[in-house]
């Protein structure tokens, strides 16, 4: 993938206005916390590469910094933006559309921001969401609450009709908040703008709980869902060990990716065993996991086994074509019920006496308030991406990389998800931390 990256940033247009924010301006040569389009920052930071490069004298992959621009596209005065949620809903949410309001009214003197109502349903008029105003005043108090004040829904809506509505509400910003479906929808309404020649900015702020978005560090919500699975994990272990030969089955989200599962686990370390979509583990045979769960009970009389939603699909092949969901994702089997009755059948054929208890928190965790570290990651992205849409940037995300706030195309963040190395530094740490073996077959 690194063969071909391009992380050149779409703008609407001149930037004619001077930007109302009271920062120094100059210092010597250079504006002064101000962000200079020519700064930029690396992709890859390893010595190696850069070696390379210089060798070869050939730039490195860079991309734009993320911050206030001391001239705008856009005059704040006369903008009128909006905000969409679309997907699931993951902790920090609220946080987000809060600090887009706020960034933008004190920021910017931007008079007039819009809630879009139902995800992408709401711009498409068929359905009669109508559009809420957000002020100030409206979203104060909003981040006390999980969820999403404005609702959410999966899947497509037409693209021209949804860019006419738009133009129709006289929308300059769009900000969409979203996974891997909703940026894709955010890349074909930039697509469509640009074609039409429209002065639109579309920019998207990545919203997955399993962390599962490629390119950057994280992705908020994802550090508030282990936070409150840790102490469900604790209350598992209790279940465990308060029984001879007891066993607790947690389940965390985690479709495609197993970091919530792996973190969850690290940060309470009586985790035993973790099951996460990137193993292609086995349930029978001498090294599957039955047989070391057996090993377990046998040397310690109690287990605490955490799976992600989306690990061991492949226990179920049936030749059954996969279902999906609206946003095009692939609906999973039930992988902890499964365990659960595995474990049962495994057991009772040997006469052997043990209990289980299975665990799906998965619905309180995504619904919860975000924690203090999400809380203010939330609000950094948020004044970010207000920056970068008055800015003229569109058809991007705005993410952290490498400890940085940049601007990332949406086409290159898309391409692919993020998933757990297994031979690399985190996963081992998992293993270490867990003491179950590299392969279970």
């Amino acid at each position: 993938m690194e063969n071909d990256l391009n992380f050149s940033i779409q703008t609407l247009g001149e930037n004619r206005y001077k930007s109302p924010i009271g920062l120094s301006t100059t210092k010597g040569d250079r504006i002064f916390n101000f962000v200079r389009e020519e700064e930029k920052m690396l992709f890859d930071t390893s010595l190696e590469v850069f070696t390379r490069c210089l060798s070869d004298n050939t730039m490195p992959y860079a991309m734009e910094k993320a911050g206030p621009r001391e001239h705008l596209f856009f005059d704040p005065a006369k903008t009128t933006a909006a905000i969409v949620t679309c997907g699931g809903l993951c902790p920090g949410i609220n946080n987000v559309i809060r600090n887009l309001v706020m960034g933008m009214h004190y920021f910017y003197g931007v008079r007039k921001t819009l809630g879009v109502r139902y995800g992408y349903e709401g711009l498409n008029p068929a359905f009669g969401h109508e559009l809420i105003e957000l002020t100030p005043q409206f979203v104060k108090d909003i981040h006390i609450t999980g969820g999403t004040i404005l609702g959410s829904s999966r899947g497509e809506q037409p693209v021209p009709v949804m860019v006419d509505y738009l133009m129709a509400n006289k929308i300059d910003v769009l900000f969409t908040i979203g996974g891997d479906g909703t940026l894709k929808g955010a890349r074909a309404l930039s697509e469509e703008i640009q074609r039409r020649g429209l002065p639109i900015s579309v920019v998207g702020i990545p919203k997955t709980i399993d962390n599962d978005i490629s390119l950057i560090d994280k992705s908020f919500g994802f550090e508030t869902a282990f936070d409150i699975a840790s102490p469900i994990i604790r209350d598992a272990h209790n279940e465990a060990t308060g029984v001879h030969n007891g066993v607790a089955i947690v389940k965390l989200m985690g479709r495609d990716s197993g970091f919530i599962a792996a973190s969850a686990a690290l940060s309470m370390p009586m985790v035993n065993f973790v099951l996460v979509p990137e193993m292609h583990f086995q349930l029978q045979g001498e090294n599957g996991f039955l047989s070391l769960l057996k090993k377990r009970l046998d040397a310690k009389h109690h287990a605490v086994v955490v799976v992600a939603e989306g690990a061991g699909q492949h226990l179920f092949a049936d030749g059954r074509e996969a279902q999906k969901d609206a946003s095009g994702n692939i609906k999973h089997n039930d992988i902890g019920d499964l365990l659960q009755q595995e474990i049962k059948a495994f057991f009772n054929a040997q006469g052997y006496k043990m209990t289980i208890k299975y665990i799906d928190p998965s619905y309180i965790i995504r619904s919860a308030p975000a924690n203090p570290g999400d809380s203010i990651f939330c609000s950094r992205l948020a004044y970010h991406a207000v920056h970068g849409a008055l800015a003229g940037k569109t058809n991007f995300v705005v993410g952290m990389l490498n400890n940085c706030f940049v601007h990332l195309p949406i086409s290159q963040v898309v391409r692919e998800r993020k998933k757990i190395d297994l031979e690399g530094e985190f996963w081992f740490a998992v293993l270490q931390s867990t003491g179950q073996p590299f392969l279970m077959f």
